[in-house]
C-alpha cells in the first residue's frame, strides 16, 4: 500500500507539471547523438571546465552547509553526476557553444541556457570520458589534498586522465559544421531544472515529461470490477484533483513554490484515496473469508 501511495504522488506530479507546460514542450524529441569524432579536439578543454566546476561545486555545498564540514560522500555524489545530464550537477553544459576557429574547436560560455543537441551530447560524452572510473579518486582528491583550482586541474587533466598531455590536432577543412547554439526559453529552462531536481526523490525514479493526451490515456491504477461506493469515490477523487491541479497562483510567487505547494495539496487527495480503496480491499477480504468459513461450517454440518 505504501508503494502504491508513492506511485499515486508520483503521477500527481506530473499532472501538476502537465498543466503548466505546453503541450509542445511535453512531446518527445528526437534525441542528438554525439560526435565522437571531434572528442580529440575539445577534450583537454572540457577537462579544465570539468575541474573548475568540481571545485567550485564542492566550495558552493561547502557554503551551504557551513559549519558543518562537506563529507567525502557528498564530494562523490558530485563527481558521478557532473557529467551527467540528466543531473543538476551538469547544468553547466548547457550553457556552452563549440566554435570552430581556424583549425581549432573552441568551447565559448554563453550567458544563456541551450537545447541541448548533438554539441551538448559531444560535451557530455568527453566529460564523461575524461573521468571514466576516477570520479572516487577525484572525490578522495578533492576531499584529503583541498588542492586549489590549478592543482586539480593538472591532477586531473594531466595525471590521471592525461587528457591534456598533448596538443589537440588541427580540425580537418572538410569537418561539418555543428548546429548553432539556440537559446532555451526562460520558461522551459526553468521546469526543466525542477525536473532535474527532482530526479532523486523517494518514488519518483527515471521522472519525465508526458503530455495531457498521453496522461488521459493511462489506464486507472486499481482493478475493473469496483462496487458502486468505489466508482463515487473515484469521481470525486478525480474532481478534487483537477481542482488542485488548476488551482490558480498569484503572479508573486515562483514556479517552484508553485509545484511544492501542487503536489502538497495533490499529495493529500491521494493518500485520501489511498485510505478509501485500502479500506475498500480490506472489507471486500473480510467480507470473502466470513463466506469460505460460513461455507465451510454448513459442508460440515451435512456431514
Amino acid at each position: 500500500m505504501a508503494r502504491m501511495k508513492a506511485v499515486l504522488l508520483f503521477v500527481a506530479a506530473i499532472l501538476l507539471v502537465s498543466t503548466w507546460v505546453p503541450i509542445s514542450l511535453c512531446a518527445k524529441k528526437p534525441e542528438a547523438g554525439a560526435r565522437k569524432e571531434d572528442i580529440p579536439y575539445i577534450k583537454c578543454q572540457v577537462c579544465e571546465k570539468l575541474a573548475s566546476q568540481l571545485y567550485h561545486q564542492v566550495q558552493k555545498k561547502q557554503t551551504q552547509i557551513s559549519p558543518k564540514k562537506i563529507s567525502e560522500f557528498e564530494i562523490i555524489g558530485i563527481a558521478e553526476n557532473v557529467c551527467n545530464l540528466k543531473k543538476e550537477e551538469a547544468d553547466w553544459i548547457l550553457h556552452i557553444d563549440i566554435v570552430e576557429q581556424g583549425d581549432k574547436l573552441e568551447l565559448v560560455e554563453q550567458g544563456d541556457e541551450g537545447q541541448c543537441n548533438s554539441e551538448c551530447k559531444t560535451i557530455e560524452r568527453a566529460c564523461q570520458e575524461v573521468m571514466g572510473y576516477s570520479d572516487t579518486d577525484v572525490a578522495e582528491y578533492l576531499y584529503t589534498s583541498k588542492p586549489d583550482l590549478e592543482s586539480l586541474v593538472n591532477y586531473l587533466c594531466k595525471d590521471l586522465s592525461r587528457a591534456c598531455s598533448t596538443k589537440p590536432p588541427p580540425v580537418p577543412k572538410d569537418r561539418k559544421p555543428g548546429e548553432p547554439f539556440v537559446p532555451k526559453p526562460a520558461k522551459e529552462a526553468e521546469m526543466e531544472r525542477i525536473m532535474r531536481s527532482m530526479q532523486g526523490m523517494p518514488g519518483a525514479p527515471g521522472m519525465q515529461m508526458y503530455s495531457r493526451e498521453e496522461l488521459m490515456n493511462m489506464k486507472n491504477f486499481g482493478g475493473e470490477d469496483a462496487d458502486d461506493d468505489e466508482d463515487d469515490d473515484e469521481a470525486d477523487f478525480t474532481k478534487n484533483l483537477g481542482k488542485v491541479l488548476k488551482e490558480k497562483e498569484s503572479k508573486n510567487v515562483d514556479w517552484k513554490q508553485r509545484i511544492t505547494k501542487g503536489i502538497l495539496n495533490a499529495g493529500d487527495v491521494l493518500k485520501m484515496k489511498a485510505n478509501k480503496l485500502s479500506n475498500s480491499i480490506r472489507r471486500r477480504w473480510t467480507g470473502l473469508k466470513a463466506a469460505r468459513s460460513k461455507k465451510s461450517n454448513g459442508g460440515k454440518s451435512e456431514l
